[in-house]
């Protein structure tokens, strides 16, 4: 498949119409239009029904809004909106309900890969056309439209490079706080990283699951203390900046300086994890852009209308030190 990087700078409109993207501090997004409808069409209408994930971190519900706001009345859709809470049971019914439903595009940021299959073919076979946001699935890529989302596996090669530039030389012993055990962005960051520290003297010793999560952050970092104590921990390596903002509460608890005693790496760059690394909690992080809406809304348009889109748009992220999140952080729209 052709793959399309956009810059930044393509995404200028995107950011203008999300302005408040990140003022929902991660509850549950609430729905547009009416997930027991009729769906249809109505007029030149166009029927989405959007499959998020939930609303796990800042991330998500700046992701959600910039959705929302591309997927407006004005804009000609209407949306129908389901946030599954992270239960990938609950997702795939949503789903069936949208083909129920005969909406005119579904759209899915699925919470794990695998187990897709079967609900893409029915809406395959009911005609309707799928965008895959975000997340990837491991289906065949014939059994949906296109995808649009972020390279996960080199946003892991970003920090693993960082990391081994600035640690790598001498021995370091490293935690990671994994994103959703089974999704994409988990899997691929912590393939990325790994890949960029290899040969190094940084040595994995633990790895779990934080859910994407500011309290799974902190449970898991509270572990990992208990277990190696503050001063065995040289590394934080996280795939989301929530659960880095779990881990510095656990490490302030702790007694011990984040940022100073333990090291940080995030993966995001949301408002509050560029703060902390700004007041030097947290150590570098590389992004990722949550404001798809424009860019999904699009290719729904073209597709419903006949016509061809990419199969898979990449947005590039960029990458902050200290330095370079106190420029950004004034001008920051999520």
């Amino acid at each position: 498949m052709k793959k399309r990087f956009l810059t930044s700078m393509a995404l200028t409109g995107a950011a203008a119409f999300a302005l408040t993207a990140c003022s929902s501090d991660g509850g549950d997004a609430g729905s547009s239009g009416d997930a027991s409808g009729d769906g249809g069409s109505s007029g030149d209408t166009i029927v989405v029904g959007f499959a998020q994930t939930g609303s796990e971190s800042g991330w998500r519900s700046a992701n959600t809004e910039s959705m929302k706001t591309a997927f407006s009345e004005e804009n000609g859709f209407e949306l129908i909106f389901n946030a599954a809470d992270n239960d990938t049971a609950a997702q795939i019914e949503a789903v069936r309900g949208f083909i129920s439903q005969g909406v005119d595009a579904i759209v899915i940021a699925p919470i794990v890969e695998d187990g897709w299959d079967d609900v893409l073919q029915e809406a395959a076979d009911a005609d309707i056309p799928v965008i895959l946001e975000d997340r990837t699935v491991s289906a065949s890529d014939d059994l949906y439209a296109a995808w649009i989302g972020l390279d996960f596996e080199q946003e892991g090669v970003k920090a693993g490079e960082w990391a081994a530039e600035m640690y790598g030389g001498e021995e370091t012993k490293m935690v990671v706080l994994e994103g959703t055990t089974g999704s994409a962005p988990a899997n691929d960051r912590a393939t990325g990283f790994d890949a960029a520290i290899e040969g190094t003297m940084i040595e994995k010793i633990d790895s779990q699951t934080g859910d994407f999560t500011r309290d799974g952050g902190k449970s898991v970092m509270e572990g990992f203390i208990q277990n190696y104590g503050v001063d065995n921990i040289d590394l934080v390596y996280a795939h989301n900046d929530d659960m880095a903002l779990g881990a510095i509460e656990a490490i302030k608890a702790a007694g011990a300086v984040p940022g100073e005693d333990i090291k940080i790496i995030s993966i995001d760059a949301v408002h509050d994890g560029m703060q902390a690394l700004v007041d030097g909690e947290i150590n570098y992080i590389v992004e990722c852009n949550p404001l798809l809406g424009d860019l999904v809304a699009a290719a729904v348009s073209a597709v419903v209308n006949g016509e061809e889109v990419e199969a898979v748009q990449y947005v590039e992220d960029l990458a902050f030190d200290q330095a370079a999140a106190e420029a950004a952080l004034p001008d920051r729209k999520y």
